[in-house]
């Protein structure tokens, strides 16, 4: 029992003793199917706190000879299955969380990884060559673990973990030397001829995708698994919606408002949540936006102030809840090498700060959490009149709901004022993006929806309060150009539009805007009304 070499289970056992913990053991049932196959090495590449390591933790107690899990994994969804006990325990594990090296090593960084794995192996196995070749010493370890079982004699083969195994190409991208030397340490424990005798399982994590480096070889055996198509792991990674349900209705949590906040990463047909975020809601029992605790918003900054053809648009279309187009097999996987538009969203949906419609082809914000961080992220760089405008958010809502027409007006002008100069699209999708954009902040109370069917028509945006909104009354805004603001109410009422926002309430806000292209003036009128 080791801190690298056949590790314990006490991670494992606190993650799964904790008060809130997800059953994801059937990820171990997709792993034993690769045990010693042909296409036994895999690479998860998620964001950040979205489950990597404690699922790293999970299969060293699952696979590691040094220590007993059976007792800890009975009750949950791998012991239900045929090869629980087979592969139980049965293996030598090596963990590397590779982070930990990075922040204390840097030239001599492969050298201090083997000397720390190799002082276990020599409590154990001291008469074995250690001045051989990695793979080669692997080679004569796993010799070593021979044993008979039922008259039969068998080894222990290798399962290799490696967390955070991307954090040196990212962090060394201007030092190819150490990069080398760490991928030809990976090519032997993954990939040269020894290993494809000791290695029943390679499993490694990062944020990025592998990077395509040329001449190197070392992880081209790996089947990759992303946050634009995991595939069968989808589930394992983040929390599902059938699971989200489940912890709400445990914690008395309104599902609508949690889905609102950390919903949004539509991963191969699954809806997949931040699994950090709605932990810590849980806990707290409040919706918060915990990625600013978890993620740097200079990552944000450094992309969106690029200033690539037409990235600037695209971000305010995204935050007022649109979608844009992205091409995503340029990216080179290289956070150093943004050399477009495309790679610059690519990146930010790796790093989870965008979803991926993978059938449309488009970016999107995910959630109001994500949101959120965009905002602070803008707040902190050099698009300062964007944030300053969106700090009035909270005060236009307010107006709104307290009926101030003219202060409402005065503030929609500021908002249309400010994004138009960034907006290229037609008149009327502006003033609606800038309209969508100055109630930024609504989603922490309400479900903001563009284009509702309702009535007689489509009514151009709704608000509608969640259960845990305080009692806030439903809106229409309906938008009118080159007319009255007077023109936009009497269309909600004889479309009847308030007609879907029954059960939401006695009363309904009613607001019309209209905008003057001459004069470039904004009207407003705010009426209440009563719903059937």
């Amino acid at each position: 029992m080791g801190t690298y070499f056949n590790p314990s289970n006490r991670g494992f056992q606190k993650a799964s003793r904790d008060e809130i913990y997800v059953d994801k053991t059937g990820l171990l049932n997709i792993l034993n199917r690769r045990l010693g196959a042909e296409k036994n090495c895999i690479s998860v590449s998620h964001a950040r706190r979205f489950g990597k390591s404690q699922a790293a933790r999970m299969i060293d107690a699952y696979y590691s000879r040094g220590c007993d899990s059976k007792e800890l994994f009975m009750g949950l969804k791998i012991s239900e299955s045929e090869d629980f006990e087979r592969h139980l325990n049965k293996y030598s594990v090596i963990h590397l969380d590779i982070s930990s090296f990075v922040d204390e090593y840097t030239d001599n960084l492969v050298s201090e990884i083997k000397r720390h794995v190799f002082s276990e192996f020599k409590e154990i196995y001291p008469d074995i060559d250690y001045t051989n070749s990695t793979a080669s010493i692997l080679k004569q370890v796993y010799d070593k673990t021979e044993t008979e079982v039922e008259g039969k004699k068998e080894k222990y083969p290798f399962v290799i973990i490696i967390d955070e195994w991307d954090c040196v190409v990212r962090n060394f991208s201007d030092r190819q030397d150490i990069v080398h030397e760490y991928l030809q340490f990976l090519h032997s424990l993954f990939k040269s001829e020894e290993s494809q005798e000791f290695l029943a399982l390679g499993y490694i994590t990062g944020i990025l995708p592998i990077k395509k480096i040329r001449d190197e070889s070392a992880l081209n055996n790996f089947r990759e698994y992303t946050m634009i198509d995991s595939k069968e792991f989808t589930p394992y990674f983040g929390f599902t919606e059938d699971e989200t349900k489940e912890l709400c209705r445990k914690y008395d949590m309104n599902f609508e408002s949690v889905k609102e906040w950390y919903d949004g990463y539509h991963i191969n047909n699954e809806h997949m949540y931040n699994p950090n975020s709605v932990y810590q809601a849980m806990l707290d029992h409040s919706l918060e936006s915990y990625w600013k605790n978890t993620s740097a918003f200079d990552t944000i900054n450094t992309f969106i102030t690029l200033n690539f053809d037409g990235l600037k648009e695209d971000v305010m279309k995204m935050l007022s809840g649109g979608k844009v187009s992205v091409i995503t097999d340029k990216f080179k996987n290289d956070l150093s090498v943004i050399n477009s538009k495309d790679d610059a969203l690519t990146a930010l949906i790796h790093l989870g700060y965008l979803g991926y419609d993978a059938e449309r082809r488009k970016a999107f914000i995910p959630n109001f959490e994500v949101a959120t961080a965009f905002y602070l992220a803008l707040e902190t760089g050099n698009w300062s009149e964007i944030a300053d405008t969106l700090t009035r958010c909270d005060e236009i809502l307010w107006a709104t709901i307290d009926g101030e027409a003219e202060k409402v007006a005065e503030l929609l002008e500021l908002s249309h004022d400010t994004y138009t100069s960034i907006l290229k699209y037609n008149d009327e999708n502006a003033l609606s993006c800038a309209i969508t954009m100055a109630y930024f902040t609504a989603p922490a109370y309400y479900t903001v929806v563009r284009e509702l069917p309702s009535g007689k028509g489509f009514a151009d945006i709704v608000l509608i309060p969640r259960a845990d909104s305080g009692n806030k009354p439903a809106m229409i805004i309906e938008l009118k150009y080159d007319k009255t603001a007077d023109t936009a109410i009497r269309q909600i009422k004889e479309k009847k539009y308030a007609g879907a926002l029954k059960g939401y309430g006695e009363e309904v806000i009613l607001v019309g805007v209209s905008y003057d292209r001459e004069s470039k003036k904004h009207e407003c009128v705010i009426e209440k009304m009563m719903v059937d």
